[in-house]
């Protein structure tokens, strides 16, 4: 397997939407209609104003484009480079109507963002009143990004506690390069330190620092703390050398020195994020890429968009395949998958048809490196241990428009209550969480 450093790593990522130049963005911008009741606004879980900052624009006004985005969404920056745009606002543009090739918001609100950040600008101070309560944020990915920044624009004192060295989540660890890069990631979370944010990384809460001290020091806990592990495949063999999760591998490539990469790689798993490893192994030097897929291609959760990407890289897809056990040579490398052909039988609980191995389907298939991505763990351990949360299926049960748990001292959004849906989709749980922490601080304190 050949090694590779981050230098290198970095240079196999080319960015998979390219920036605007300014003359690209005005000619852009000049395109819209700039609707009243936009969908695109409506579309968007922050609900960003999207005429409002393309208006701004259309007018050389990129710092007022930036903060009208900043104040719906304070994490613009990395939502214009990950967010499905083709299934939300640019989905929902009304140029679609006259076929006719919708509006590119999420370039344009990246050519807002970038100038925001490249130029070193802040966000205007509010007069805020400093108030003397405190919030503690579990997890320091979008959705306690988000909502931090909003209690802190109130005037709260709000500290953000994660286990790992940098904040950010996913979108530092998770997110393949080709969307989002770490450093990216991390302006954001040093625009919301510049608020007043407080970061205790390196600090597992549960462990370091024990749950109940986060009771007796704070006012209010958000829960934002994501999912767990990779799912376990349950393979025979999945210990051996050149096995490793999507979400490592990812993790690895963008933050370690090095990182080994097969020569003949099977992914198993037909999510976005299956997609995301696949991609990212054809990009670093595999020969040869294959996902594996229990199900057809019609019934795959991923994005059209993102299965085309796949193919555009060179990855091939074994529809109906399941693997049984991982077999490894003299050096305990992996060397094949022993796998079994399935076909659709009767719906399962999900309502899709279950897949069923077919006798007699057995087959080799060699590879030297195998990455599982079927999903991720609920942290039901952890969660299991705050006091009167309630939990279902693994995720924390909240009301939907305060995020709130069945415990009024914590609040919770993020993956670790819709199960795993999109940045966007944090940010504004987080969002959303946090406004109703200050409503209820408010009405208790003053």
């Amino acid at each position: 397997m050949p090694s590779l450093n981050r230098q290198e790593i970095a240079g196999h990522f080319a960015e998979i939407h390219p920036p605007f130049t300014q003359q690209a963005a005005l000619a852009e911008a000049n395109r819209c209609l700039f609707c009243f009741d936009a969908p695109c606004t409506i579309a968007c879980p922050t609900h960003i104003d999207v005429p409002g900052f393309i208006k701004k624009i259309s007018t050389a006004n990129l710092r007022g484009s930036a903060l009208t985005i900043l104040d719906s969404n304070i994490l613009g920056l990395s939502c214009s480079r990950v967010c499905p745009v083709e299934v939300l606002c640019e989905g929902s543009c009304v140029l679609h109507r006259y076929n006719q090739r919708p509006i590119e918001i999420g370039r344009l609100q990246r050519h807002a963002m970038d100038h925001f950040y490249d130029t070193g600008a802040k966000l205007p101070v509010r007069n805020r009143k400093p108030r003397m309560r405190s919030i503690a944020c579990v997890g320091a990915g979008p959705a306690s990004l988000a909502c931090a920044a909003e209690l802190a624009r109130r005037g709260y004192s709000v500290t953000v506690f994660d286990s790992r060295p940098y904040a950010g989540g996913l979108n530092t660890y998770g997110v393949a390069e080709y969307k989002l890069r770490p450093d990216d990631s991390l302006k954001e979370v040093e625009l919301v330190h510049s608020l007043g944010v407080t970061f205790e990384l390196n600090t597992e809460v549960g462990v370091s620092v024990p749950l109940e001290t986060l009771e007796q020091v704070y006012d209010l806990i958000f829960l934002g703390l994501g999912l767990g592990p990779t799912e376990s495949l349950g393979l025979k063999g999945v210990g051996v050398k050149g096995v490793v999760d999507a979400l490592t591998l990812i993790a690895d490539y963008k933050t370690a020195g090095n990182i080994q990469i097969g020569r003949r790689v099977a992914v198993i798993g037909g999510g976005n994020t299956a997609i995301d490893a696949a991609c990212a192994a054809a990009r670093l030097g595999a020969e040869e890429v294959l996902i594996l897929y229990r199900r057809g291609r019609d019934q795959m959760p991923a994005f059209e968009f993102e299965f085309e990407r796949a193919q555009s890289d060179g990855v091939r897809f074994h529809w109906l395949t399941v693997a049984r056990s991982v077999k490894t040579g003299g050096d305990g490398r992996v060397t094949a998958l022993e796998c079994v052909r399935m076909d659709l039988g009767a719906s399962d609980a999900s309502g899709r048809r279950a897949p069923t191995a077919i006798a007699g389907s057995e087959f080799l298939l060699e590879c030297d490196m195998v990455i599982p991505s079927i999903g991720q763990t609920r942290l039901v351990e952890f969660l299991s241990r705050c006091r009167n949360v309630e939990l279902r299926d693994g995720c924390v049960v909240t009301d939907p428009h305060t995020g709130r748990t069945t415990n009024p001292m914590f609040y919770a959004g993020g993956d670790c209550v819709n199960g795993g849906l999109e940045v966007v989709d944090a940010a504004a749980g987080g969002k959303r969480a946090a406004i109703a922490m200050a409503a209820h601080l408010e009405e208790q304190h003053g």
